[in-house]
């Protein structure tokens, strides 16, 4: 499991620190330090609760994808 730069940059674009996204959907920021980081898998509960809160999809947040799916111009 790679770095989710994805939601670190959706959260940015929301102007969000850690803290408040953490707050937001009930968790520590630890633990979305580590989602970013790659370094914790969310359960789909709280994956929801951030794309809700981010205004964004599962897919455009946790979606890894093929290869292939990520190197089409999009």
């Amino acid at each position: 499991m790679g770095k989710n730069l994805r939601l670190k940059a959706s959260r940015a674009a929301r102007d969000m620190s850690q803290k408040q996204l953490a707050d937001a959907v009930g968790v520590t920021r630890q633990t979305i330090i580590a989602i970013e980081n790659g370094d914790y898998n969310p359960t789909l509960r709280l994956c929801i609760d951030i794309c809700v809160t981010l205004g964004k999809t599962l897919d455009q947040l946790f979606w890894e994808g093929t290869k292939d799916e990520q190197n089409e111009p999009g």
